[in-house]
């Protein structure tokens, strides 16, 4: 049970509450605190012990559940999983798992240069319409053959970003080497068909499938420091997605 698992929460910073709780709870799950099969507390004493509404405490947990740390168990309660997968927490860019799968990524940098934002990409970035981000596009490659197109904005002044680094490491390498804490994304995965120009970039017909990825990386202030719109081939590559029975 939880009664004695401590949290800390700082009700003055601009990382939402839910997520305090659920990476606090994360962090004893990791450190062993809380152990295989052990239950929580049900949301309602959570919420009366953090002082804490029960929709914040169901949105944490259900940010776990997502995760793949707890399950809901009809009739038994909130547990931590049973044969947890032991991987990094981190957030990982298509150049970090190439290169933990063995393969020697390359890169084509098409474009690194300020630009106006859009209302869109300002609105995610915390920027006014019109203002200037850093603007990213880029061509990976995997055994020599070309396999997504990557766009990406940041924010100006967030690291120092020149195209023989980002020929030869990725962005997230990059990015915690100049001090950005990178916890916690928004993605969604989508598929269309490629137009003229990407087909083009990426050695495929007009017309043939991609996978579509968008994301934004938050860092741990709950600042927007990326915001990524990319294509791959989905004749060279998939997304696996392990799921718990809730």
């Amino acid at each position: 049970m939880t009664a004695n698992l401590a949290i800390d929460l700082d009700r003055s910073s601009p990382v939402p509450l839910y997520f305090q709780v659920a990476e606090q709870i994360a962090e004893a799950i990791r450190r062993g605190d809380l152990a295989p099969g052990a239950r929580l507390d049900n949301e309602i004493l959570l919420a009366d012990k953090l002082g804490l509404s029960r929709p914040t405490i169901r949105q944490a947990i259900q940010y776990l559940v997502d995760k793949g740390l707890l399950v809901r168990k009809r009739g038994v309660g909130t547990q931590v999983v049973h044969g947890q997968v032991k991987r990094s927490v981190e957030l990982t860019s298509l150049y970090d798992d190439l290169r933990r799968a063995g393969q020697e990524p390359a890169t084509r940098v098409i474009a690194l240069e300020p630009r106006s934002v859009d209302e869109e990409i300002a609105a995610i970035l915390g920027l006014e319409p019109g203002t200037e981000a850093l603007y990213l596009e880029r061509l990976r490659y995997a055994a020599g053959e070309p396999l997504a197109l990557l766009h990406n904005w940041l924010p100006l002044g967030l690291a120092r970003l020149g195209a023989t680094d980002l020929e030869t490491r990725g962005l997230y390498e990059l990015l915690r080497g100049a001090g950005v804490r990178m916890r916690v994304a928004n993605q969604r995965i989508g598929a269309r068909a490629a137009g003229q120009s990407e087909a083009r970039l990426l050695g495929e017909r007009r017309g043939a499938p991609l996978l579509t990825m968008i994301r934004t990386t938050y860092d741990d202030q709950g600042r927007a420091v990326e915001h990524g719109s990319h294509v791959y081939r989905a004749s060279h590559y998939s997304l696996e997605v392990t799921l718990i029975e809730r």
